[in-house]
């Protein structure tokens, strides 16, 4: 696999990974818990949006 693949391959596991964060803090009873939980998948969605070059700083404005 090339090193785009690979990258592509770990941003949608990054994106997996997040969603499963955000949907857990939807369960959480607890409102602090449910507050980590939603920073934690914050974190890891732009960490995968920039690895892959989709976050908003990476689109060309003309």
């Amino acid at each position: 696999m090339s090193v785009a693949g690979e990258s592509r391959e770990r941003a949608q596991q990054m994106r997996d990974k997040a969603q499963q964060l955000n949907d857990a803090a939807e369960r959480a009873t607890d409102p602090e818990q449910r507050k980590r939980l939603q920073e934690k998948a914050r974190r890891i969605e732009q960490q995968s949006q920039r690895e892959s070059g989709t976050g908003p700083e990476n689109i060309d404005p003309m």
